[in-house]
């Protein structure tokens, strides 16, 4: 397993400078959360060329945008503005071999699902979801790069709240490069024993989120943590522990911290 940051969580005004703090910081990767207005042709060779600058590798892409997470709005303008913002970030993943994530719906939920939680999708919703990602996972086939389904709690989105909710359209689409995206903040609302669920998963695991039960960085919250690197040890995944989280503090001091309690983890 290799360390990994998002970029929102690092200083510095250039993905090169946000790369090289991680590199002296005790990292070996960088996810790259790139607001849509401050993406041009320079960024984008600053990323393509990063890795060999740096030493840090960029293994997950996502454009940002106020359409993000619309792809299956019922507003049609909407719907298309936020899927060709997808097929955009398809385009770098498939360049560089990186992960990008879709949802079904992201987005503040109103009113808030006090007593209406995990809704399953209609036969209807299943279908057209099951036609998007499999045109978004054609965009990236035959290459390194994955389209990837990333369980989100009921606040945020009104399905697919569960890991195994997801499983279910990862396999209906039975697609090389479809695969899941645990993210352990969402699980520590959704899922009644994370780990297990991680097991559950198995290889099918290809990415993964890292935040405490608090939004926090791993070990500022209640989350059994030791629990769940011996769960991804056990299903035999090497591939990135990405924060995606808050700092909370310094990150000159809590990220080579996290780090550092991190390495302990994958090596003990």
């Amino acid at each position: 397993m290799n360390l990994c940051c998002s970029s929102p969580m690092v200083p510095g005004s250039t993905l090169t400078e946000k790369a090289a703090l991680l590199r002296d910081w005790g990292y070996d990767s960088i996810a790259v959360f790139q607001p849509r207005d401050a993406w041009d042709t320079t960024v984008r060779r600053e990323l393509v060329d990063l890795e060999a600058r740096t030493g840090i590798r960029p293994v997950e892409f996502v454009l940002l945008d106020d359409v993000y997470g619309k792809a299956m709005s019922e507003d049609a303008e909407l719907r298309e503005r936020c899927r060709a913002l997808y097929r955009e970030s398809a385009d770098v993943c498939a360049e560089i071999g990186a992960v990008m994530e879709i949802e079904f719906e992201y987005g503040a939920q109103d009113p808030l699902p006090l007593f209406d939680v995990h809704r399953q999708l209609t036969d209807a919703q299943t279908l057209a979801f099951v036609d998007f990602y499999s045109e978004m996972l054609d965009l990236v086939a035959g290459t390194d790069a994955r389209v990837l389904l990333e369980p989100i709690n009921r606040y945020e989105s009104g399905y697919l709240n569960r890991v195994s909710d997801n499983l279910r359209i990862i396999e209906a689409v039975d697609h090389p490069n479809a695969g899941l995206l645990p993210d352990l903040f969402h699980m520590s609302i959704e899922e009644a024993d994370p780990a297990q669920a991680l097991r559950d998963a198995g290889d099918r695991i290809v990415h993964v989120h890292l935040g405490d039960s608090n939004r926090l960085l791993p070990g500022d919250g209640h989350l059994d943590w030791r629990g769940i690197v011996d769960a991804l040890r056990d299903v035999g995944y090497t591939g990135a522990l990405n924060l995606e989280c808050s700092t909370n503090g310094d990150p000159a001091v809590t990220l080579p911290r996290t780090a550092a309690f991190l390495r302990e983890l994958i090596g003990s």
